[in-house]
C-alpha cells in the first residue's frame, strides 16, 4: 500500500523545494524525484497528526478528471514516454486525491510486471469494463495512444450531455422545490389564521376552502409525520431503484414519460451508437463489445435488447435484424447498421448513428429549456393562485351577503 512521503529537494536552479508524494518506499520515492530533475535531501515519512480526509465515495473519480488524464496520458505516450514515468507524472499533478491514489497503485501494479490493462481493472470505480476493454485492445495492437484519444473525446462528449441534460432539469427541479416551500409556509402559518376568523363567522364555507384548512390542519399537526414520509419514500424509492426488478421498470416509465421520454431515449441511443462504434473500431470482438455495450448504456429495458442481440450474434445471426425485433431500436438505426453490415463499415455507421443522436438530444435541450419556462410558471400561478382563491372564496360569499 503506498504512503505518503515528506520531501525536501532542489531544483535545477537550486532552490529549496518542499513538498509530499505519494510512494511504496523511501527509495523509489527518491528515484521518481531524481526523474523529476529535483536532487533529493530528504525523505521521509508524513506525521499522520490529526490531519483526517473525508470521502463519501472512495475510489470514484469524476468521468471529466478521467477524460483530461486520458489525454494528457496519451499525449504523453504519442511523444515517446515510458509508461511508467507518464504515469509517475500523471499522478503527481493531479488535482484529485483519489485519482492519484488510483494512479500511484497503478503504476506500482505495472512496475511488478502487470499490464495496463489489468492493473486498471483493479480499480473499477475510477475505469469501467468499456474503458480497460479499450485499453487493452490498444495494447494487443500497439495503438494506444489512438485509442485514450477516443477515450477521452467519447468521455467528453457524454460529460457534455449529462451537462446539459442536467441544467435542463435543474431549473424545474428549483421550481417545484420552491412551489412546495411556499405552498406549506402558506398551508403551516397563513391559512391557520383565516380559519380563525371563518370559524367566528359560523356559515358552510365551500368545499375547497375546506380541503385547504383540512391540508392545513393535518400539516400543523404531523409536520413531523410528512418530513419523515418524505425521508421514508426517498430512501425507499432508492432502495427499489436499486434492485434489477425495480431499474428495469423504472428504466421504462423514463421512456415514456411525457417530453422527457424521448430525450432520455436519444441519449441513450447516442450512449449505444458510441459506445459500440468505439469498441468495434479499437478492435474488440463483436461478442464483447456487446458485453460491454450491455453493461454500460445505462438504461436496462436497451441493456436486455442488447443481451438478446448478443446471443442471436453468437448462434450466426447480423446484429441488425435481431435489433429490429425491439421496438426500443427505431428503424433509421437498424437500416444503418444493416448497411454498415453490407459495406463492412458497422463502426462508420455507428459513429453517424450517435453523431445524429447527440445533435438531437442537443436540440431536445434547448427546445426544452424555452418551453419549460412558461409551463412552470403556470404550475406557479396554478398551485399558489388556486391556494388563495380557494382562501378568499368565503369572502365573496359574505361580500354578496352584504349586498
Amino acid at each position: 500500500m503506498p504512503t505518503t512521503y515528506e520531501y525536501k529537494v532542489r531544483d535545477r536552479a537550486g532552490n529549496l523545494v518542499t513538498g509530499e508524494l505519494l510512494g511504496d518506499s523511501e527509495g523509489l520515492v527518491m528515484t521518481k524525484l531524481r526523474e523529476m530533475g529535483f536532487t533529493p535531501l530528504e525523505v521521509k515519512k508524513a506525521k499522520a497528526g490529526l490531519k483526517m480526509e473525508i470521502n463519501l465515495h472512495p475510489g470514484r473519480v469524476k468521468a471529466k478528471e478521467i477524460a483530461v488524464f486520458s489525454r494528457q496520458f496519451a499525449t504523453m505516450v504519442n511523444s515517446g514516454l515510458p509508461i511508467l514515468r507518464a504515469l509517475s507524472i500523471l499522478a503527481d499533478q493531479s488535482d484529485s486525491s483519489e485519482l492519484r491514489k488510483v494512479l500511484t497503485q497503478v503504476r506500482v501494479d505495472v512496475e511488478q510486471g502487470s499490464s495496463l490493462s489489468g492493473a486498471l481493472t483493479k480499480h473499477p470505480k475510477a475505469f469501467g469494463d468499456l474503458y480497460v476493454a479499450m485499453v487493452k485492445s490498444g495494447e494487443t495492437g500497439g495503438v494506444l495512444d489512438n485509442v485514450l484519444l477516443r477515450l477521452a473525446d467519447g468521455m467528453e462528449r457524454d460529460v457534455e450531455l449529462r451537462r446539459k441534460i442536467k441544467s435542463a432539469m435543474t431549473y424545474p427541479i428549483a421550481v417545484v422545490t420552491l412551489v412546495v416551500f411556499i405552498l406549506a409556509a402558506m398551508l403551516l402559518f397563513i391559512v391557520p389564521q383565516f380559519k380563525t376568523i371563518y370559524e367566528s363567522l359560523g356559515g358552510t364555507l365551500p368545499l375547497p376552502t375546506r380541503i385547504l384548512l383540512g391540508a392545513s390542519q393535518g400539516l400543523t399537526k404531523f409536520w413531523w409525520g410528512a418530513i419523515l414520509g418524505t425521508i421514508g419514500f426517498r430512501f425507499g424509492f432508492r432502495r427499489y431503484k436499486a434492485t434489477p426488478a425495480g431499474r428495469a421498470v423504472l428504466d421504462s416509465i423514463k421512456l415514456k414519460v411525457p417530453v422527457f421520454g424521448t430525450l432520455f431515449h436519444k441519449t441513450a441511443l447516442a450512449r449505444f451508437s458510441s459506445t459500440l462504434g468505439m469498441l468495434l473500431r479499437s478492435g474488440v470482438p463483436i461478442l464483447q463489445a456487446l458485453d460491454i455495450v450491455a453493461d454500460t448504456v445505462n438504461n436496462k429495458v436497451i441493456s436486455k435488447a442488447v443481451v438478446d442481440v448478443q446471443g442471436s450474434v453468437r448462434e450466426g445471426e447480423s446484429i441488425a435484424k435481431p435489433l429490429g425485433r425491439h421496438a426500443v431500436f427505431p428503424p433509421m438505426v437498424v437500416q444503418m447498421l444493416a448497411v454498415g453490415e453490407e459495406t463492412g463499415a458497422v463502426d462508420t455507421m455507428l459513429d453517424k448513428v450517435a453523431d445524429f443522436y447527440n445533435s438531437e438530444v442537443s436540440a431536445a435541450v434547448d427546445a426544452l429549456t424555452s418551453l419549460i419556462e412558461p409551463l412552470l410558471l403556470a404550475v406557479i400561478g396554478g398551485a399558489v393562485g388556486g391556494a388563495v382563491i380557494a382562501l378568499y372564496m368565503p369572502m365573496f360569499g359574505i361580500i354578496n351577503q352584504i349586498k
